[in-house]
C-alpha cells in the first residue's frame, strides 16, 4: 500500500490545472516505473473493499489497426447523376469493425451524402446502405487551439460501428446530384458540385483491450469478450497486413502498465481510485462529500455534489495510451456540460461498448488527427459510465467535442444515434448521475443558467459571452443536429435528476 500512496505522490504532483494549462509527467516516472517493477510487498485494498487491480494479469491484447483507402470516380455506369461520385468496392479485407470518410481540409465541409454496406464476416452477407453523418465539423477544438491548428487534423464523417466485417462498398455523391434522395438541392441551378479533395476510407478494427481480460479477472462489470472483439468468439489473431498503398497496421497496443503513457494515464486518477484500477467505483453520498473535502479543503456550507458513480477506466475499456498525445491540456473549471450522440448507429452491444470506444479513439487520433479521444465521458445504451479524454476523471480536462465552447465544459458522448430513436432510460439516467457528481465538484447547479465566451464557430461569433444550460445539448453550441431530436427532448430530465442527486 505504501508502495501506490508514493506512486500517488508522485503522479499527482504535476502543475495545478491552471487555464489551458498542458501538464507533461517527467522525470518523475523513473522513480514511478523504478516503483511498478518491483514486487510488492502485499496485496493492497480498493476503497471499495476490493484488492487493488494494479499489477493483477491482464493477459494478452490483440493490436488492433487503422486502414486507409483512397477513393476514386465511380464507373459511368454506378453514376446515375451528372455530380461528381467518388468510391469503393473491396472484398476479402481484414476484419474491420467501424468505417468513416476523411478529407484534407478540415474547414472543408462534404456538401453531399455518403453512404457504405458492409459484408459480415461471420455469415457472408451484406448489409442494406446506411448513411454516415457528413456534417462532424461541429465536434473538434476550437479555433486557434493548438490542437486544431497542429497540421495533422482532417474533415471527416462521423463514424460509423458496423461490426465484425471483411467487404465494403461505398459511395460518396456530392449535393444536387440526380438520385441523391434526401439531399437539399443547392446546385440545382446548374453550379456544379465539388467534393473535398483527398477522400479516403478509413475501416477501423478495434483489436481487444487488456482492461477487458483484467476487467472480468478483478470482478469488474465490464461487460466485454469475444463480442466485442472483431472477429470470431475466441479468435486471439492479430489484425491482417495492409494491403499495398494503404497505411500499416500500428503498433502493437500498450494497455499494460508499463509505458510512460499508460502510468501517466492511470496515474492521473490516482487522487480518487488505486494506481491501475480498471474502474473508478461508486461512493455513497457520504463518502463522496468526505472525498470532496479531501480533495478540496473544508468548506462553511454543505456541498450539493450527486454520489460518485462508478466510471470506467481507459484501461478498463483498453485504450492503448501509445496513440495518442503525450501530456494533458486542462481548462480552468468546469461551468457545463454538453451532450452528445456519437452518430456511430444503435447495432452495437453492452457487450461490444469497450470496442466501439477503442474505435470512436481511433478514429479520432488517428484517422482525424486529434490528440486524443475528443469526449470527455461516454455512455453506452446499458447506462455505464466510461472515462474518454485522459487527464483525470475529477479534473477539468480540455476536451475536442463543441466546436467554440470546449474551455470550461465537459463533453459526455452517448454512444449510439438518437434523431429517430429513443434514448434507453439507463443512459440519461447515467447523464444525470455524473453531471450531479462532476458539476458539484465545482459547486455548479445542474439546472441553473450559466455564461460562456465563444470561441468561435457557426451560431456565434468568437468572444461573444453566450447565456446557456448548465447541462445542455451540443446543438446549443453549434448549428448542428447532435444529440438528436430524442436525446435532446430528455436533457430537462437529466437536469432535474441530476438536481435531485445533489440533493437540491
Amino acid at each position: 500500500m505504501s508502495k501506490i500512496l508514493h506512486m500517488r505522490g508522485l503522479l499527482t504532483s504535476c502543475p495545478g490545472v491552471s487555464p489551458l494549462t498542458t501538464c507533461s509527467i517527467g522525470v518523475a516516472f523513473a522513480a514511478v516505473v523504478a516503483l511498478a517493477a518491483a514486487p510488492p510487498a502485499s496485496a493492497g485494498v480498493g476503497r471499495a473493499g476490493r484488492a487493488a487491480t494494479a499489477g493483477s494479469p491482464a493477459g494478452p491484447a490483440v493490436p488492433g489497426s487503422t486502414r486507409s483507402l483512397p477513393l476514386a470516380p465511380l464507373p459511368r455506369e454506378r453514376v446515375a447523376g451528372a455530380a461528381p461520385e467518388q468510391g469503393l468496392y473491396r472484398t476479402g479485407l481484414a476484419r474491420f469493425a467501424l468505417v468513416g470518410v476523411v478529407w484534407d481540409d478540415p474547414d472543408t465541409e462534404l456538401h453531399g451524402r455518403a453512404q457504405v454496406r458492409t459484408r459480415s464476416a461471420a455469415t457472408g452477407e451484406w448489409s442494406g446502405w446506411q448513411d454516415l453523418e457528413t456534417h462532424h465539423a461541429d465536434d473538434g477544438a476550437d479555433p486557434g487551439a493548438a490542437e486544431r491548428s497542429s497540421g495533422r487534423v482532417r474533415g471527416a464523417t462521423a463514424p460509423l460501428w458496423v461490426g465484425a466485417s471483411d467487404g465494403v462498398d461505398v459511395r460518396v455523391r456530392a449535393e444536387g446530384a440526380a438520385g441523391a434522395a434526401g439531399v437539399p438541392g443547392r446546385y440545382a441551378a446548374g453550379l456544379r458540385a465539388v467534393l473535398p479533395s483527398g477522400l479516403r476510407l478509413e475501416l477501423v478494427d478495434p483489436g481487444e483491450g487488456v482492461g477487458e481480460t483484467g476487467a472480468r479477472e478483478a470482478g469488474e462489470a465490464v461487460k466485454t469478450g469475444g463480442a466485442g472483439a472483431v472477429g470470431e468468439p475466441g479468435e486471439t489473431g492479430a489484425a491482417g497486413e495492409a494491403l499495398p498503398g494503404n497505411l500499416p497496421a500500428d503498433d502493437p497496443p500498450r494497455t499494460a502498465l508499463d509505458t510512460e503513457a499508460a502510468l501517466a494515464a492511470s496515474g492521473a486518477n490516482a487522487d480518487i481510485t488505486d494506481f491501475g484500477s480498471f474502474a473508478v467505483p461508486e461512493l455513497d453520498r457520504q463518502a463522496t462529500e468526505t472525498e470532496l473535502t479531501r480533495l478540496q479543503g473544508p468548506s462553511r456550507t454543505k456541498p450539493y455534489i450527486g454520489p460518485r458513480p462508478r466510471i470506467v477506466t481507459r484501461r478498463g475499456w483498453g485504450a492503448d495510451e501509445s496513440l495518442r498525445e503525450r501530456g494533458f491540456v486542462y481548462t480552468k473549471k468546469i461551468k457545463a456540460a454538453f451532450v452528445h450522440h456519437t452518430a456511430t448507429g444503435n447495432t452495437y452491444t453492452c457487450a461490444q461498448a469497450p470496442s466501439v470506444i477503442r474505435s470512436i479513439y481511433r478514429y479520432h487520433v488517428k484517422s482525424m488527427g486529434w490528440r486524443d479521444i475528443g469526449y470527455n465521458f461516454l455512455v453506452d445504451k446499458c447506462g455505464t459510465l466510461y472515462e474518454g479524454r485522459a487527464g483525470g476523471v475529477a479534473k477539468a480536462v480540455l476536451g475536442a467535442h463543441t466546436l467554440g465552447f470546449n474551455t470550461n465544459s465537459m463533453g459526455v458522448a452517448v454512444i449510439g444515434t438518437y434523431g429517430t430513436s429513443k434514448p434507453p432510460g439507463g443512459a440519461v439516467t447515467a447523464v444525470a448521475r455524473l453531471t450531479a457528481w462532476k458539476l458539484g465538484l465545482y459547486g455548479v447547479d445542474p439546472r441553473a443558467k450559466t455564461y460562456l465566451t465563444s470561441g468561435g464557430g457557426n451560431l456565434y461569433p468568437k468572444g461573444k459571452n453566450v447565456r446557456l444550460n448548465v447541462i445542455s445539448g451540443h446543438r446549443d453550441g453549434f448549428a448542428t443536429e447532435c444529440p438528436g431530436k430524442l436525446l435532446y427532448a430528455k436533457l430537462g430530465t437529466a437536469r432535474s435528476g441530476a438536481a435531485k442527486y445533489q440533493g437540491r
